[in-house]
């Protein structure tokens, strides 16, 4: 791609005010287009396939479809289109569940305006950038021994919760206000990782090893 072509961004966050703002940040800079907003993980998935955009800055806390689903989904089925995880959180389980769905960049939403420009420009290039805490986490997870369940996401310890509490899917999705399909790809990603092959099995882990409280 040429460098001096427009980067084509697409802001994904549930506060109005929130996208307001990153909206007039982007359009200091002659090399940013603004191709789409969206409020939530499944509008962003939708307007990734519609807009097509280079950039992704992506929130992570929305209702609907979470952001580190989103960036998994992104990810897998638009690879030329990168992400940057924005958010306001710095727990230590949302580091690691974004990187490893595939988000390129982990940034506050405190992060100075030359940072999350200099960020963009280094994720159209597949270069990753990251906050010095989210640095801090990749380095403690690496000297720390692996524990089952440590990289389930929140949004999935939040389902494996209402598992063990007997909720059907269809519960789960009303307790969690999320499609049928969104709890389905999160009860398939919790199997995964537990190493199991059934719910029955993911919940007997969970209350043998109190992986929920």
């Amino acid at each position: 791609m040429n460098e001096q072509t427009p980067i084509r961004i697409l802001l994904v966050d549930d506060h109005d005010m929130v996208r307001s703002g990153l909206a007039v940040f982007l359009l200091a800079y002659d090399d940013f287009i603004l191709v789409g907003e969206a409020v939530n993980g499944q509008d962003a998935l939708e307007k990734c396939a519609e807009l097509q955009p280079d950039v992704v800055l992506m929130d992570l806390m929305m209702p609907v479809m979470d952001g580190i689903t989103a960036i998994r989904l992104i990810r897998e089925r638009f690879q030329e289109i990168q992400v940057i995880a924005l958010t306001s959180f710095s727990e230590e389980k949302l580091v690691e569940t974004s990187l490893e769905a595939g988000a390129i960049g982990y940034l506050f939403k405190n992060v100075s305006v030359a940072e999350l420009a200099a960020a963009i420009r280094a994720a159209r290039a597949g270069l990753p950038t990251l906050a010095p805490e989210a640095t801090r986490v990749l380095i403690r997870k690496a000297t720390q021994p692996f524990t089952l369940g440590q990289d389930l996401t929140v949004r999935e310890q939040e389902v494996l919760k209402l598992l063990v509490e007997g909720c059907s899917n269809p519960e789960v999705a009303e307790r969690l206000s999320v499609s049928l399909s969104t709890v389905k790809t999160h009860v398939s990603h919790i199997l995964e990782k537990l190493g199991v092959n059934s719910r029955l099995e993911a919940v007997t882990l969970a209350i043998r090893h109190k992986l929920v409280s």
